[in-house]
This record gives structure tokens, C-alpha cells and sequence, in this order.
């Protein structure tokens, strides 16, 4: 691309779009501080000033800037995405060098919709990418255009059929048998990249694999988590009730239930109760399960203002329930993913191999 000393250098520099959205926002700090105190999107904010940071230090600022601003935008499309099927999800947090997340108080019913808050995603962070490539080649600018090369690159990369990327959800609507596709493919792509954050991502991918299909195939996979619960204890004193020692273990009764909710509609919550020191309680389950025991390992006594507390450790033994409805997607929806998935694809590829004949030379 030839350029003119003599042109609209303003026109051609894209400093100075983010030096002025940098310029408004300094002016703005006596709004935005408190803002940030007390919106939720204060986490989702500072992460974002620590990760540009973070890439400020590898690369130019406006490129880190614009690098975050790809991965912004790709996870809004999962926000959006989420939203439209009514599932409640948190704003995106960022962690420098390793991308950004969101978390959904309540997971997906079936596959479908997994795959279609997947596919929200790469979907916008696409369109978010090739409007940059636009304005790069607008302002004939080489910085904007590496800036969707790379948003381009990175939604490209989410589409391998590997958990917990994109295209492994999306892959849950269309066929499974494309986990075998990432698995053998994807270790081919990341040797290439020489990624090792990837590489990290396919061994527990590879591993979830095993457990699903081999380890576990014919026999229960149980899992164990360790909640703790602070009670008050003074009222069984001043009753004359004997008070369970340290290393006191029993089993407690427990019911589980689904939450009707708004905020947790569906998830699976779990009642406990211990009717001798008259303690009763009830969390979320981290997963849809089956429960096996909850019981009483360890309980320590602590002297507070308001008298005598019991620290009741527990152990909870679950069978994950997998649903095979889950993965009974219509045929026709399998069709819809699979093309929007594979059309995608090949869309990225395509722009990417275009913006290879368009940047200059390294």
C-alpha cells in the first residue's frame, strides 16, 4: 500500500481514536470511580485497564488496546447469546495472557442451547474483527488491519472442537464424534503454534475424554467436595446439650430439590439437616447430580461475641448425572449448526489468507 507524505496524516494515524476515547474518559473519572464502585462491571472494567496493561508491555498500546477490544466483543456475543435464551451470566472478566470468561449462574438444559451460546461468541467476534479490517483499510492503517488479523486469528482458534473452547460446545449439537476431529487435529494445530497454553487445555480435554468414554464408561465417576457451615452453638449449652467432640463423624439427612427461583431457576440445591443440635441448611450443588452421603468429618468450637460456634466440616459424595436427552438435538438443528459452524470456518480462513496479501511484509 503507497501513501502520500503529503495526506490527511490524522486520517491515516488511528492514535488519535484512542487517544481521544482516552482523553474523554480521563475528564470522565469523577463519573466513572464511583461507577465502577458500585456497577457490577467495576471487576469486568479493571480487568480490562490490567490486561491492556499487561499487553502494553509486549506490544504497541494502541495494539493492546485493540487486542482487547477483539476479546471484548467476542465475549459479548456469549452474553448476548446467553441472554436471549434467559440464562443469567455475568459480565466478562478478563485475565492478562490467557483471554476473558463469563460464568452462567445456571448451566444450558441441552445441548442446543449450549452450542448456541458457543457459537454467539466467535459469531460477533467475527463481525467485530472483519469492522476493524474495514476501517483498518479506510484509514490505511497497518495496525488496525494486524488488529483484526489477530481477532480473526483467535475466533478462528475458539472454533476447534475441543473443550472447554467454543467449537467443543458448539461440536455438542452437531455431532460428538467431532471431539475425536480435535483431539487428533488439535494436537497437530498446537504443535504447530507451539502454544503451550493450548497445549495444557488439549491434555484436559484428552483427559476428560478418557474419563468419559473409557475410565468411567461402565461404572460411576464420584466426586467429593468439602463444605463448611458456622452455626450457633450458646442456646445448646445453656440447654444442657452434650456438645459433639472435634473428631465427631455421622452421616446427615439430606434431600435435594430444584430451585424455582428466578435467580437459580433449575439448578439443583441440596437440603441437610442434623436434628439433635438443630441445624438445618441448604446450598447449590456445583453440578446436576446424584447424591451419595453427606457427612460430618470434623467439627471445631469457636468463642465469639454472641457465645459458642460450631464449624461443621462436611463431605459430600456426588455422581455427576449426565442427561443422554442433553445430546438428542433434532436433525434439522444439527444440519443449522453444522453449516453455521462449518461457514464460519471457512470465513475466517478466508479473510485471514486476504489480509495476508494486504499487510506489508515482516
Amino acid at each position: 500500500m503507497s501513501q502520500n507524505p503529503s495526506s490527511k496524516t490524522k486520517k491515516k494515524n488511528p492514535l488519535w481514536v484512542f487517544g481521544a476515547i482516552l482523553a474523554f474518559l480521563l475528564t470522565q473519572l469523577k463519573v466513572l470511580i464511583p461507577l465502577l464502585k458500585l456497577s457490577k462491571f467495576g471487576a469486568t472494567f479493571i480487568s480490562i485497564a490490567i490486561t491492556i496493561a499487561g499487553y502494553a508491555l509486549i506490544a504497541p498500546l494502541p495494539f493492546a488496546i485493540g487486542l482487547v477490544t477483539m476479546i471484548f466483543i467476542h465475549e459479548l456475543g456469549h452474553v448476548f447469546a446467553a441472554k436471549r435464551k434467559g440464562l443469567p451470566v455475568s459480565a466478562p472478566l478478563f485475565i492478562p495472557f490467557l483471554g476473558a470468561l463469563i460464568t452462567m449462574k445456571r448451566n444450558p438444559r441441552d445441548a442446543v442451547t449450549e452450542a448456541y451460546i458457543a457459537y454467539g461468541g466467535p459469531l460477533l467476534g467475527t463481525i467485530g474483527a472483519t469492522a476493524a479490517f474495514g476501517l483498518g483499510m479506510y484509514l490505511d492503517s497497518g495496525i488496525l488491519i494486524s488488529i483484526a488479523y489477530t481477532g480473526l486469528f483467535l475466533n478462528l482458534i475458539n472454533l476447534l472442537p475441543i473443550h472447554p473452547l467454543d467449537g467443543g460446545r458448539i461440536s455438542t449439537a452437531v455431532t460428538r464424534w467431532l471431539w475425536l476431529v480435535g483431539l487428533i487435529g488439535g494436537l497437530a494445530v498446537i504443535i504447530y503454534l507451539r502454544s503451550f497454553l493450548f497445549l495444557i487445555i488439549w491434555i484436559m480435554f484428552a483427559w476428560d475424554l478418557y474419563k468419559k468414554f473409557v475410565k468411567y464408561r461402565n461404572k460411576p465417576q464420584l466426586f467429593h467436595f468439602h463444605p463448611r457451615f458456622d452455626m450457633t452453638a450458646q442456646h445448646l449449652l445453656e440447654q444442657g446439650y452434650m456438645i459433639p467432640g472435634e473428631d465427631h463423624k455421622r452421616n446427615l439427612d439430606f434431600t435435594t430439590y430444584s430451585d424455582t427461583s428466578e435467580e437459580n431457576a433449575g439448578a439443583q440445591m441440596l437440603q441437610v439437616s442434623w436434628d439433635a443440635i438443630d441445624f438445618e441448611t441448604k446450598f447449590l450443588l456445583p453440578r446436576q447430580s446424584i447424591v451419595h452421603r453427606v457427612q460430618v468429618t470434623k467439627i471445631e468450637r469457636a468463642n465469639r461475641e454472641d457465645g459458642l460456634h460450631l464449624i461443621l466440616h462436611c463431605d459430600v459424595e456426588l455422581e455427576p448425572y449426565d442427561n443422554d436427552a442433553y445430546y438428542e438435538v433434532p436433525t434439522a438443528s444439527r444440519w443449522k449448526f453444522g453449516i453455521a459452524y462449518a461457514g464460519l470456518a471457512i470465513y475466517l480462513l478466508a479473510m485471514m489468507n486476504w489480509i495476508h496479501g494486504v499487510l506489508p511484509p515482516s
